[in-house]
């Protein structure tokens, strides 16, 4: 489970100082989907970054299973990701230079993983193994992010704004493939997005405001990629 409690975060110095995050807490449970809902400049995003790790907060905790990473020491924080937490994000932060199995390698190597393949086979792209990021399209390249962050066998995936750069076809394909690997590995999926139809997937939405959540709900019925609207 994680847990967020009172956390705060500021952004700029001095007169320029502005609070993002203004005493957000809430709980998410092992294996659960959850969409964060809001406009732009919200907080979801900046929410996403502290409750994983890659930020820190001004003050509050964020606990996993009951141990606070907020106390931990960079290189703690650190090894915290790496063994725990995968990454998907708008931009695929593809290395150009390498092909569709050393970029999803990278993932796999930060966990030990030798059985990467499988999941470029799972997210259909085991006949461009050898393809560089330049030769593959849009979906494609967001694919291969997708597998690059579930080699780590992560037991937690953070993205943001996964489909934002992607059509409606290769969005709900990408989409497709998450929930389906979802299924068979049990991971828990955080999901920024400004598309309100796929809260419509989630098992719980958590709409944010001005730097507070607003309103959590649970959907009664998860629907499927291919089933919301776009």
């Amino acid at each position: 489970m994680i847990e967020v409690k009172e956390i705060t975060k500021n952004y700029g110095n001095g007169e320029s100082s502005f609070q993002v995050l203004k005493g957000i807490s809430l709980k998410i449970e092992d294996g659960e989907f959850v969409v964060i809902l809001g406009a732009s400049g919200s907080g979801k995003s900046t929410f996403l970054n502290v409750a994983s790790g890659l930020e820190r907060p001004e003050s509050g905790k964020v606990l996993y299973d009951g141990k606070d990473i907020t106390a931990f020491s960079d290189s703690e924080l650190t090894e915290f990701r790496k063994e725990n937490i995968g990454f998907i994000f708008q931009q695929y932060y593809l290395l150009q230079n390498m092909n569709v199995e050393k970029n999803v390698k990278m993932g796999a190597d930060l966990a030990g993983n030798r059985d990467y393949k499988k999941v470029i086979e799972a997210v259909g792209l085991g006949k461009k193994l050898h393809k560089y990021p330049s030769e593959l399209s849009g979906g494609e390249q967001q694919r291969v992010s997708v597998a690059r962050a579930l080699a780590k066998n992560p037991k937690y995936l953070f993205l943001d704004e996964p489909t934002g750069a992607l059509d409606e076809e290769t969005g709900r394909q990408v989409l497709d493939y998450i929930c389906e690997l979802q299924k068979e590995y049990g991971f828990t999926v955080i999901m920024v997005t400004h598309n309100l139809n796929i809260a419509e997937m989630a098992d719980t939405v958590i709409r944010m405001n001005s730097g507070r959540v607003a309103e959590i709900y649970k959907n009664q019925v998860r629907k499927t990629a291919y089933e919301i609207g776009w």
